[in-house]
């Protein structure tokens, strides 16, 4: 079957499979597990995480920051012009203190009470990009199991077509034994024989080619759900019920609508147009007033002093608080230019959410007309292989009794072959479409 039109998800598909000693993975299981263990998906918790932290550091900015400091220091004067004298025994002592010991201690508080309401704003927009974070997780996982859902029809479908494989090798290597009991009565041409060998060795070449497509595609979803190669796997295959590709397919109205509702590209993109709005608010805060409080107590100690420390402490004790309004009277255009391109910004988040929606709108619609023709050819499809079969079969009998030449039966051979493919196909076809479909409501 062509990959390409394969590169579409499959969900609800129910398939059963005899017990082995591999886990028998279904798709469900595997979007359940990359979703828990997928590495790409654990970046994004981290970023989120990271967005969360922002968020918090932003909303503590709104109060007063406070800071406390002290600093201490050696003092040395060699030439002081005083000294102290003290009466010993009759006689005037006196003694010059060139160290001094000296001590400050201080506490400041800063407080941005208004500035146009950037730091509001900038709360919100970092709750926003929280919430942006986590949108473009969810689009990273959609896209994760799109892409699981795309490997796991490939096995299924490989799956079947191994079972088509075998039944054209069974086939022609009972027609090849065949003609070697007519070759031996005289019945049939070495030359004939050996087109017949020839058509046994092309089937099971097939069946070879298929058997490594499907080992490939096994590695590939390994991979994806990160599970490594000494792990055993294998999926729950089986073969879809014929009621999945006959059942009705979804409205296309219906399916667009609740995609552009609910898909996470287009949660994304409407939190990116918030953000604009949010941008454009923060820049024009570059024409407001800002407001400020400021407060600090602060007192000192000194060895020269002839007070207690305790004392010092008190009497040098000293508070101050003050008010600052900064009114931007000229800034070289910084803040016009910043708006400007705040609505540019905005313009932009605008065009990618139309965008979003024309990418949907096209994919919703290229799947509503897949499952639909699809639909059709399977159904058309069914009643050829019916045909195909029972005019080989007759072929077969009348090729054994000598009636027919073996171009006769290996085109009837042929003809049986392509119509189990363009059934298995179409039928394929039809089920992922509609798959899909309902992927896009959800």
């Amino acid at each position: 079957m062509n990959t390409l039109l394969f590169s579409i998800a499959l969900a609800g598909i129910t398939v059963t499979a005899p017990a082995q000693t591999a886990r028998q993975w279904t798709l469900r299981d595997c979007i359940d597990y990359a979703i828990a263990n997928n590495i790409s998906l654990k970046k994004k918790s981290l970023s989120k995480l990271s967005a969360a932290e922002d968020v918090k550091q932003v909303k503590a900015q709104l109060l007063p920051s406070v800071s406390a400091s002290t600093t201490q220091a050696l003092g040395f004067r060699p030439w002081p012009n005083e000294s102290t004298g003290m009466v010993s025994n009759g006689t005037v002592q006196r003694s010059v203190d060139k160290l001094s010991y000296n001590g400050t201690y201080g506490v400041n508080a800063n407080w941005t009470v208004w500035n146009g309401n950037k730091n509001r704003n900038t709360l919100k927009l970092n709750r926003l990009v929280e919430e942006q974070t986590e949108a473009d997780s969810a689009v990273t996982a959609k896209t994760i199991e799109e892409q699981i859902t795309q490997l796991y029809v490939q096995i299924l479908y490989t799956t079947e077509a191994i079972k088509v494989n075998k039944y054209s090798y069974e086939a022609s290597l009972a027609n090849e034994k065949r003609g070697e009991e007519m070759v031996k009565v005289g019945k049939m041409s070495e030359a004939d024989l050996a087109q017949l060998k020839a058509q046994t060795a092309t089937d099971k070449y097939g069946i070879v080619e298929t058997e490594t497509n499907l080992a490939k595609y096994k590695s590939q979803l390994k991979q994806l759900l990160e599970i490594t190669g000494e792990e055993a796997f294998d999926v729950a295959a089986g073969e879809a019920p014929d009621e999945k590709a006959t059942a009705s397919v979804p409205a296309l109205t219906a399916v667009y609508e609740n995609a552009v509702t609910n898909r996470p590209e287009i949660v994304y993109s409407q939190l990116g147009i918030k953000q604009s709005n949010v941008n454009i608010a923060i820049a024009k805060a570059g024409w407001m007033p800002t407001v400020s409080l400021t407060g600090s107590a602060m007192t000192s100690t000194s060895s020269m002093n002839e007070n207690s420390w305790g004392r010092q402490i008190k009497t040098n004790f000293d508070m101050a608080l003050g008010a600052t309004v900064s009114m931007p009277i000229y800034d070289q255009r910084q803040t016009k230019t910043a708006v400007n391109k705040a609505k540019i910004q905005r313009e932009n988040a605008l065009l990618d959410l139309e965008d979003k929606k024309k990418q949907i709108w096209n994919a919703v619609e290229g799947y509503w007309i897949d499952a639909n023709n699809n639909q059709q050819k399977f159904i058309a499809a069914k009643a050829n292989v019916e045909s195909a079969e029972t005019s080989y079969e007759l072929m077969s009998e009348q090729f054994k009794m000598g009636l027919k030449n073996i171009i006769e039966l290996m085109n009837s051979k042929t003809n049986l072959l392509k119509a189990q493919q363009d059934m298995l196909q179409s039928k394929y076809m039809t089920i992922l479409s509609k798959e899909m479909l309902n992927l896009y409501m959800e």
